[in-house]
């Protein structure tokens, strides 16, 4: 009984961890000249906060790469590292992606809350 209270658990903890997706459902590296925005990553950023849609370019110690973040609808959250060229980080810096406003219902309403208040944060 004390073994299947253990292998119950280890299947819990298991389903609750992270998963990350793969790359092709969290957008696609671009030239960094068709970016629209620029967030520089220090060592103090944990997390970036994207608009599905948002094509984005990332600096970091002198080195650049650009994003564009047309994700999956069931993407919310990864790890920026996961496509970040190797070296560039040398932390984990979490994406927060919000859903695309051009294919959500309501999306004229949406759009124009998102202009009134920007949710482009770094932190």
């Amino acid at each position: 009984m004390r073994y299947l209270a253990i292998a119950a658990l280890a299947v819990f903890v298991n389903a609750c961890a992270p998963i990350t997706p793969r790359q092709d459902l969290v957008g696609t590296a671009v030239p960094v000249d068709a970016a629209t925005r620029t967030v520089n990553l220090t060592p103090a950023t944990r997390y970036v906060n994207v608009i599905g849609g948002d094509v984005v370019r990332f600096e970091s110690a002198g080195q650049a790469f650009a994003w564009d973040f047309n994700v999956s609808p069931i993407v919310s959250v990864f790890a920026l590292n996961q496509v970040a060229p190797s070296g560039l980080l040398d932390h984990e810096v979490m994406v927060y992606v919000l859903p695309d406003p051009l294919y959500n219902e309501g999306s004229e309403l949406y759009a124009r809350s998102r202009l009134a208040n920007p949710w482009h944060l770094v932190h």
